[in-house]
């Protein structure tokens, strides 16, 4: 019990879970209404789309890389899909919205693999280059305009639910989307591809020592484009889903939010120079800029300041993980130079 307990303290997502805690039994005082039914599942429906988006810039990161055009990647393939559709007539299913972004979403991931994994060039120049290429298309070539009404499927998919919560004291009902399954099955495969398969293994060992893992029998450049290209994926699956739960296309609404999804996945303990993590801490550091997000009015603070905290949480989680590779490469000196001198 006592070695379990000293090991729980020296894990980061202990630390997160306590200042989720923390925050939540704030809110609960200030408000008494954090821990209501409906509350709970907006938070949760709240979460579908940053946890999407997080799955994707957590094995990145952990890759010892950085995407900052997953946001372009989901705006771009939403539209042109949803555009598409509407111009065919499409009154269909959702499968074919979505099985058509994510291949869209494949194909622009493995744009940004080229560069990356089989060229070797650094992954943020990259990223922030086909961001802008993306948005480039999005509003050049695609002529994007704000999408009112989207196809029927996908408009059906985004207005059902699981279940409804209601509050019984004032009566307000949240409903749980079906889109949060989504979100369910990709932390599921990602859980196991990065736990019990030579890929995630090879991600891991990437962004520890990209030399040592090649040594090792690692297809390292094979493995950093399939990667880039598996995010793309589950970016385009974000961002249709957001369009079926807006009901509604609006190109730019999600530009803009890779820093406070790599902000949260940094939160939960990855490494920002790659090699370490856990998908438990990139949840809670997520839900933690969620919660931030959309429960500070219950607190009685203005949401113009919402800027503010939610940038006092990136200089906190960039600081604390620039820590942790501070310390770790200090006490491999120590027992570099212990080594050296008792030989």
């Amino acid at each position: 019990m006592g070695r379990r307990l000293k090991q729980l303290t020296k894990r980061n997502e202990t630390y997160v879970s306590l200042v989720v805690l923390a925050l939540c039994l704030l809110i609960e005082v200030r408000s008494g209404q954090f821990f209501t039914a409906n509350n709970l599942v907006d938070i949760a429906s709240a979460m579908v789309v940053p946890g999407l988006f997080a799955v994707g810039t957590f094995m990145v990161i952990v890759s010892g890389g950085i995407d900052v055009s997953f946001p372009a990647l989901a705006s771009l393939t939403s539209y042109a899909t949803t555009k598409m559709l509407l111009d065919a007539g499409y009154t269909g299913g959702v499968w074919l919205p979505i099985l058509i972004s994510m291949a869209m979403g494949a194909l622009l991931g493995a744009f940004n693999g080229v560069f990356i994994g089989l060229l070797g060039l650094p992954a943020m120049i990259v990223t922030l280059g086909s961001s802008s290429v993306f948005k480039g298309v999005m509003q050049g070539a695609l002529g994007s305009v704000q999408l009112a009404v989207i196809p029927p499927g996908m408009r059906a998919f985004g207005t059902s639910s699981l279940f409804t919560a209601t509050n019984p004291v004032s009566g307000l009902t949240s409903r749980m989307p079906v889109g949060f399954l989504a979100l369910v099955a990709i932390l599921l495969l990602s859980f196991f591809i990065m736990r019990y398969t030579f890929f995630g293994r090879g991600i891991y060992a990437i962004g520890g020592n990209e030399a040592s893992a090649h040594r090792a029998g690692f297809n390292t450049k094979r493995t950093k484009f399939l990667l880039y290209v598996f995010v793309g994926m589950v970016a385009s699956l974000a961002g249709l889903i957001r369009t079926c739960m807006m009901q509604q296309n609006h190109p730019t609404n999600m530009l803009g939010m890779e820093m406070n999804i790599i902000a949260g996945v940094v939160l939960g303990g990855t490494a920002i120079s790659g090699g370490a993590g856990s998908l438990t801490g990139c949840m809670l550091g997520t839900l933690l800029i969620v919660i931030v997000e959309n429960s500070m009015i219950l607190i009685g603070i203005p949401t113009i300041w919402k800027s503010v905290f939610v940038g006092a949480l990136i200089i906190i989680g960039t600081g604390v993980s620039a820590y942790q590779v501070v310390r770790a490469n200090r006490v491999r000196s120590t027992r570099r130079l212990t080594g050296e001198s008792k030989a």
